[in-house]
């Protein structure tokens, strides 16, 4: 997959960092509104973020530099909502979270072209973590996929008044021992950052579909609102103000937080006895 990068290590834990990336290859982006537009919704300075606190703990890294608005690998392929009644993107979002169009009159993807999207962006990536799940779970009883987001603090189309800094989600429980969901949750709880499990996230199509407690298996997701690590705009945006350069002294105290948090999935992963089901 074009833009799709595998750091192996050997720890039982897995980063997924699917958002952002804001590769468009040239001939979609002429079929699009605004380049702007169509990288408003990145996961913005995500992999910077990450970067520092994944340095000494040897985990597997999983990224995709190509944007989702290309193909969003988050999605259920198959176009079932994950949120029923609640807006979200697509596949291959059509607007932005806010409602805009992403594309020209006329110039939306078939259901061919999102097809071969699928098999030649989506595909490898799940195939990637996959295979990476299967080779530690080799080495590891347990492990934990960490699927890594954030969005900003205030989207009124998706959800009601200011998200909290930290949105912890395991699919109401079902992708995660609750002992993990309990870990993360204490340190949240201790630091100076707003939280809440399974609030408007719950965990995306990565989470939901790797996630297998019960085969040592345990995928959570942690989506932070923006306002946490950056100097977040808190409203409306514009192409004058978002995003902001990212900047290493703000991000500092999540880092720190995030830090506390991949260690502890790690000392979790290692301190499960084996299971029965493998």
């Amino acid at each position: 997959m074009i833009g799709l990068s595998i750091t192996r290590g050997s720890a039982p834990l897995i980063i997924s960092i699917p958002h952002s990336g804001t590769d468009i290859p040239a001939a979609f982006e002429a079929r699009l509104r605004s380049p702007w537009l169509a990288r408003k919704d990145t996961d913005w300075w995500i992999d910077k973020l990450y970067a520092t606190c994944c340095r000494d703990l040897a985990v597997s890294l999983i990224h995709t530099s190509l944007s989702r608005t290309l193909i969003d690998v988050n999605r259920d392929p198959s176009g079932q909502s994950l949120y029923p009644g609640q807006a979200t993107t697509s596949l291959c979002p059509t607007t932005t979270f806010d409602g805009e169009d992403l594309y020209r009159p006329g110039q939306l993807p078939t259901p061919e072209e999102i097809a071969a999207r699928r098999e030649a962006y989506f595909d490898p990536y799940h195939a990637a973590l996959g295979a990476e799940v299967s080779r530690l779970r080799q080495l590891h009883a347990n492990i934990v996929v960490y699927d890594c987001h954030s969005i900003r603090s205030r989207i009124p189309r998706l959800f009601e008044g200011t998200l909290p800094n930290l949105n912890i989600g395991s699919n109401n429980g079902r992708s995660c021992s609750p002992h993990l969901q309990r870990c993360i949750e204490e340190i949240c709880a201790a630091s100076s950052f707003s939280f809440v499990s399974n609030g408007r996230f719950k965990g995306g199509y990565i989470t939901r579909s790797i996630g297998n407690p019960a085969r040592g298996v345990h995928a959570v997701q942690l989506e932070l609102a923006c306002r946490g690590y950056m100097a977040e705009p808190i409203g409306s945006v514009a192409d004058t103000d978002w995003p902001p350069p990212y900047d290493e002294q703000t991000a500092a105290p999540m880092q720190a937080l995030l830090s506390h948090i991949l260690t502890a999935c790690c000392d979790f992963a290692l301190s499960q006895p084996k299971d029965i089901t493998a």
